[in-house]
C-alpha cells in the first residue's frame, strides 16, 4: 500500500494534468452519461423497425395499389 506521501504526490500530479487539459485515466460519472444514447439499444431497434417498416408499406402501397 503506498505511504500517505506518495497518493499526495500522486494526487497533485493527476489534478495538475487535469488543468493542463490532459486527459484524466478514468471517465467521471457525468461523463459517462453524457457519452450515453438516452434510448438502449433495443428500443431504438424498435423505433427504427417501426420507421423503415412504415415507409417501405406506403412505397408498396403507392406502387401495387394506384
Amino acid at each position: 500500500m503506498p505511504t500517505e506521501f506518495e497518493m499526495r504526490q500522486r494526487n497533485a500530479k493527476f489534478a495538475k494534468d487535469v488543468r493542463e487539459g490532459k486527459k484524466a485515466t478514468h471517465v467521471s460519472r457525468q461523463e459517462k452519461m453524457l457519452q450515453k444514447s438516452p434510448l438502449s439499444l433495443w428500443a431504438l431497434g424498435i423505433v427504427v423497425f417501426v420507421v423503415i417498416g412504415g415507409v417501405f408499406f406506403e412505397i408498396m402501397r403507392i406502387l401495387f395499389l394506384d
